[in-house]
Formats: C-alpha cells, sequence, structure tokens
C-alpha cells in the first residue's frame, strides 16, 4: 500500500520487546516516557523471542555473529509487526540494517560493572583461586588483570538465572552490569561498583536503543509524526556519549563480542571525554587511550580514540587467535 494513503495510524503504538524480565522492564521504562510526554497516546508491547534467548547453552561468540538479541526484533519493524523496539543499547550492533535507524536514547542509566557476591566480596578480599562468572571476554581480560588468580568460568541466562547459579554455588562471584540490578529493582544485592580504570563498560553499556523503520517517518499517529514521537523521549546527551562510545567499536571493526571498553563523559556543554581500552583475554595486554573532542561530534571522536588504540598496539591483540568464551 502506498504511503501516501496510510499517513494516518489509528492502532496503538506497537513496541517489540524481548520477553526477559529485565527487557519487559526496560520496554515498560520506555512506555512511561511516552506516557509523559503524550498522554493521550496508546501505546502497548509485543513479545519477540531472539536468537540470543534461544541458544542458552552457546557462548556467543561461537555464534559466529553480531545481532543475537536484535535480528528478530529487526525483522518485525521491517515487517510492520512493530513499529518500535527497544533494545540494550550494548546489544546493538554499530549499524542498523538498511530501512533501519537508532531513533532514540532515553535517559541512561549507571554504565558500570558490579562484582556481585553474596558474602559481599570486594576485588581485593575475593579467596584465592575464587571462580567469578562472567559470558563476557571484555570482563574477563580485565578481571584476570587485575586479579590473575581467580578462576574466571563462563555463565549465560538472563540477571535472575545468574543470581539463582550464584546462590547455587556454581560461582563464587559475577560481575553484571549495574543497569540491569538496577532497573530490576536488586540494588541492594551485595556488591562492588567497579571503577572504570578497573572494569571500563561495554560501549552503550546502561543505554537503551530505541530503533525505528525509516519507512514510518513520514505518518502520524494518533496525531504525532514518528520523529516528534523520538524526540519526544530522547535524551541528547545519553544519545551523543553512547554514540561516541559505540563509534570506537565501528571503527574499531568490531561487533559487540570484541574485548573492548569504552565509556563517555560531558565534563562542558561543548565537550565529550572518551575512555577506552581493548584487552587480550588472559589479562596479560593491554592498550588504553582516552581524548577530548567536539560534543557535536561524537562519531569523530571514536574514530579518533579507536586510530589511537591500534597504532599502540590494539589491532594486535584484537586479532589474536583465541579470544576466550563469549559475551
Amino acid at each position: 500500500m502506498a504511503i501516501e494513503s496510510r499517513r494516518e495510524r489509528a492502532e496503538p503504538l506497537l513496541i517489540g520487546t524481548r520477553g526477559s524480565r529485565l527487557a519487559l522492564r526496560q520496554a515498560q521504562e520506555v512506555m512511561s516516557l511516552f506516557g509523559a510526554a503524550f498522554p493521550e497516546l496508546p501505546v502497548g508491547l509485543k513479545q519477540v523471542r531472539t536468537s540470543g534467548d534461544e541458544q542458552q547453552s552457546s557462548a556467543l561468540d561461537r555464534f559466529g555473529q553480531t545481532g543475537v538479541f536484535t535480528r528478530e526484533l529487526e525483522a518485525a519493524l521491517l515487517d510492520e509487526r512493530v513499529q518500535l523496539a527497544v533494545h540494550s543499547l550494548k546489544d546493538m550492533p554499530v549499524d542498523s540494517p538498511a530501512g533501519l535507524l537508532l531513533g532514540a536514547v532515553p535517559p541512561r542509566a549507571d554504565s558500570a560493572d558490579w562484582l556481585v557476591s553474596n558474602e559481599g566480596y570486594t576485588l581485593d578480599i575475593l579467596p584465592q583461586g575464587a571462580r567469578v562468572a562472567t559470558g563476557s571476554p571484555r570482563r574477563k581480560a580485565q578481571l584476570l588483570a587485575l586479579r590473575p588468580d581467580v578462576q574466571v568460568v563462563p555463565i549465560r541466562g538472563n540477571v535472575d538465572t545468574r543470581l539463582k547459579k550464584l546462590a547455587d554455588g556454581q560461582a563464587d562471584a559475577l560481575v553484571l552490569a549495574a543497569a540491569g540490578l538496577t532497573r530490576l529493582g536488586l540494588q541492594d544485592t551485595p556488591h562492588e561498583a567497579l571503577e572504570f580504570d578497573q572494569m571500563l563498560p561495554a560501549p552503550g553499556q546502561g543505554a537503551l536503543g530505541v530503533q525505528a523503520s525509516m519507512s514510518l517517518y513520514g505518518f502520524s499517529i494518533h496525531g504525532v509524526y514518528m520523529s516528534e514521537l523520538l524526540a519526544g523521549i530522547n535524551d541528547p546527551l545519553s544519545y551523543r556519549t553512547a554514540a561516541a562510545e559505540k563509534a570506537v567499536l565501528r571503527h574499531f571493526g568490531g561487533g559487540c563480542h570484541v574485548p573492548l571498553g569504552a565509556v563517555c563523559e560531558q565534563p562542558d556543554p561543548d565537550t565529550l571525554l572518551l575512555r577506552a581500552g581493548v584487552f587480550s583475554v588472559d589479562g596479560r595486554r593491554a592498550v588504553r587511550t582516552a581524548l577530548s573532542g567536539a560534543a557535536a561530534n561524537p562519531d569523530d571522536l571514536g574514530r579518533r580514540v579507536a586510530e589511537d588504540l591500534l597504532e599502540k598496539g590494539g589491532r594486535e591483540i584484537i586479532f589474536e587467535p583465541d579470544r576466550g568464551e563469549g559475551k
């Protein structure tokens, strides 16, 4: 049907989401933002199961592809089964498929990682040889750099599954994103908040990405254009800092399973400060850098940071034969 005959959409705005408790909480957060900005707008959720949800027994980097948590949601957008999709931004490939775009990044949660344990361990007092569970090569590398004596054990599953495995004694500690725990109301779980000089987070960690179909940008939904809807929930600071971090990954030539961390802050209205590092999974080698750039051009800052990492030896680290377990 031609776009001209469908300019006005009368049905509710339908948001696609994964079905985990955290994903649903994140989608509900976006729904609340729409409710605050557009009180008359009817909004609904549609759950979509992704490849990453189906493959709970395999390390993610052994799938040989990126987008395992986003691909089916993107297909639902392209088929117009949903009008928007909510992702954890760190799970999104650095570039959207043709016809889709990152339309908004709502206000960002804490981007740090936490060391979680039932005993309240910190990195300093973890027992010799403690089992620390993570599925992320980035976290594994930085853990081993700080505590080469610990055993890093692989783990998969959503936040609740991982915490249950911890409670069952399958590990002495976990490394989890602070944002996921706080969004689930689990901020009182015993933990140590890891500083960025200890553990650089994944690019985009703590941020949500609201993805849209470019074909719907000309449509009005209950009297409001899609572009206006997205602008109404977008947080410019969160968008530009996350964009700078993801740009490091893009210009580095890697996907979300590359053992690379990045965090961007805006110390003043005109400037971004971007810190990044790339790590060997055994924890023995690391290249870090920090550069400033114009707040108006986060992609250029990300490119310069990526080039600096590569020139300082990051290329040799990133293309080593074995990078370890999955995400």
